[in-house]
C-alpha cells in the first residue's frame, strides 16, 4: 500500500501526463475545465468518514492504492469475449477498454438521422462545438471529489446526442471493460448524453472486468433531458471483486421531462453509486430505482440526491438491498425541495434483506423541505427471510435452496417490475436471476458445512 503523500504525488504526475498530451490537441475551454477539476480535487483530497456524505464508507483501500494511468497499451479482449456481453435487441454497442473507445470491438449500426453515438474523444476532435454547451455544465465538482477527479482526467467516454422529436425504440449500449495489468490501473470515463425536446431513448451503461488485478473505474455521466423528453437510463455494475467502481449520474430535466434511472449493482470490491437528478422544469417526473446484492466482503454504497427546483414535479426512489456474508450496504437518500418547488410530490423507500449475522446495512432516508405546499414521505426497513413463507415452500416439497431463491426473486422483482419491458429489462432480469442462484447455492452450502462442522465438534465432545 502507498502512503498518502505517495498517492498524492502519483495523481500530480498522472495529471501532468494528461496536460502534456492535450496541450496542442484540446480546445482552450476543455483545458480550463480540466484544470479546474484538478485544482478542486487538490484542494479537497479524497473524502473520509468525517464527511457526512461518506460517513458510512471507508475508501482507504482506494486512497492507499497506487493506481496508474494505462499508457503501455491495452490487453485487448477478444471479439469472442466482447460478444458474450452483447445485449440482444440494442441498436448499437460502443465498447470501451480501460476507458478508451475501440471501434473494432464495437457494433455500430446505421442510426436514424438526428442520432449521434460516438466516443467522446472522437467527437471532441471532430466537432467540439456540439460538446461544449453541455460538457461539465452540470456535474458538481465543488461538492464531489471523485467528480472533480473525473473532470481532471477526462479523456474519453460515450457521447450520445438525440435531436428533437425522435423516438429511438432500441436501447444504446455503452460497455466498459476493465482489464488486468501488472500494476493497478485507473480509468475515468466521461459520458455525455443529450436528449432534446420531445425525444425518447434508453441508454445502458454496463461495467465489467477481465482479470483479478485491482483497478479503479471512476466514471461520470451528464444526462440532459429536454422539455417533454422521456429517457430510461440503466447502470449495471458487475465487475470483478478486486475492482473499485465509483459512478456519478447527474441528470438535468426540462419541463414535463420524464427520466427513469435504474441501477443493478452485483460486483466490485467497493462500489459507490451516486445519482443526482435536478428537476429544473415544471411538471417533471423522475424515478430512481435500484437493486444491490452483496456477498463476501463487498461494500456497496448508494447515494441519492434528488433536487426539486420547480413546482408540480414528482419523484420516486425505490432501492432494495440483499446482503450475505460480511457484505456492507449503504443507502443514503436525500430529497431537497427548494423554496419555489410548490406542489412537489416525492416518495423515498429503502428495503433490505440481511441473509447472515455478519452482513450490515446503513440506511439514511432524508428530507429537506423549504416549500410549504408539498407531499413528501420516506421510510426504510431491514429484515431477514421470514420463516413462515420458507416453511410453507419447503412443506410443498421445494428444497431449501430453491425456496430461498424464490423468496429472494420475489424481493428483487419489486425493482425489476418498475423497468419497462424490453431488451434492457430482459438483460437485467437474466443477470439478477443467475446471481441470486449462485448466491443462494453458496449460502446454503456454507450453512450446511457449518452445521456439519458443529455436528462433528459435538460428537467429539460427547466422545
Amino acid at each position: 500500500m502507498a502512503t498518502a503523500s505517495q498517492t498524492a504525488q502519483n495523481y500530480v504526475e498522472a495529471f501532468g501526463q494528461i496536460v502534456k498530451y492535450g496541450r496542442d490537441r484540446e480546445p482552450p475551454w476543455l483545458q480550463t475545465l480540466r484544470q479546474g477539476g484538478f485544482d478542486r480535487f487538490s484542494a479537497t483530497g479524497f473524502p473520509t468518514t468525517r464527511d457526512e456524505d461518506w460517513r458510512f464508507t471507508n475508501i482507504s483501500a482506494i486512497v492507499q492504492t497506487n493506481f496508474q494511468l494505462n499508457r503501455n497499451g491495452h490487453r485487448l479482449p477478444t471479439k469472442r469475449q466482447v460478444e458474450s456481453y452483447r445485449i440482444a435487441g440494442t441498436v448499437c454497442q460502443l465498447t470501451f477498454v480501460d476507458g478508451r473507445f475501440l471501434p473494432q470491438l464495437s457494433s455500430l449500426a446505421t442510426l436514424p438521422k438526428g442520432v449521434t453515438v460516438a466516443g467522446l474523444a472522437a467527437q471532441l476532435a471532430s466537432d467540439p462545438q456540439q460538446v461544449e454547451p453541455c460538457l461539465g455544465r452540470y456535474l458538481n465538482t465543488q461538492c464531489d471529489p471523485f467528480a472533480a477527479l473525473n473532470t481532471a482526467f477526462l479523456e474519453d467516454g460515450g457521447f450520445v446526442h438525440i435531436a428533437k422529436n425522435i423516438v429511438l425504440e432500441e436501447p444504446i449500449h455503452l460497455l466498459f471493460v476493465s482489464t488486468a495489468h501488472e500494476t493497478p490501473t485507473m480509468s475515468h470515463p466521461r459520458n455525455l448524453i443529450v436528449v432534446e425536446e420531445g425525444s425518447q431513448a434508453t441508454i445502458i451503461e454496463e461495467y465489467v472486468s477481465l482479470g483479478g488485478v485491482p483497478a479503479l473505474c471512476n466514471t461520470a455521466t451528464e444526462l440532459i433531458a429536454g422539455d417533454s423528453a422521456v429517457v430510461s437510463h440503466y447502470m449495471i455494475e458487475r465487475e470483478d471483486v478486486e475492482t473499485f467502481n465509483v459512478s456519478t449520474l447527474r441528470m438535468e430535466q426540462g419541463r414535463n421531462a420524464n427520466i427513469a434511472s435504474h441501477s443493478a449493482l452485483i460486483g466490485g470490491a467497493l462500489v459507490r453509486n451516486n445519482v443526482h437528478p435536478v428537476l429544473a422544469g415544471e411538471g417533471g417526473e423522475c424515478l430512481i430505482n435500484g437493486l444491490f446484492i452483496g456477498n463476501g466482503s463487498q461494500q456497496l454504497d448508494n447515494y441519492m440526491l434528488v433536487e426539486h427546483a420547480q413546482p408540480h414535479c414528482s419523484s420516486r426512489q425505490f432501492y432494495n438491498g440483499i446482503l450475505d456474508g460480511s457484505a456492507h450496504g449503504v443507502f443514503h437518500g436525500r430529497i431537497v425541495v427548494h423554496k419555489d418547488a410548490q406542489k412537489t410530490d416525492a416518495k423515498q423507500i429503502n428495503r433490505n434483506l440481511l441473509l447472515s449475522d455478519q452482513a450490515q446495512i446503513d440506511t439514511k432516508p432524508q428530507l429537506e423541505i423549504y416549500a410549504d405546499d408539498v407531499k413528501c414521505t420516506h421510510g426504510a426497513t431491514i429484515g431477514q427471510i421470514e420463516e413462515n413463507p420458507l416453511f410453507y415452500l419447503r412443506s410443498r416439497g421445494i428444497d431449501e435452496a430453491a425456496a430461498r431463491r424464490l423468496l429472494l426473486l420475489a424481493f428483487a422483482s419489486e425493482c425489476l417490475e418498475r423497468m419497462k419491458e424490453g431488451p434492457a429489462r430482459n438483460h437485467v432480469e437474466m443477470l439478477i436471476h443467475a446471481h441470486l442462484l449462485n448466491l443462494v447455492n453458496s449460502s446454503v452450502g456454507s450453512n450446511r458445512a457449518a452445521h456439519q462442522t458443529e455436528g462433528r465438534r459435538n460428537l467429539e465432545e460427547v466422545g
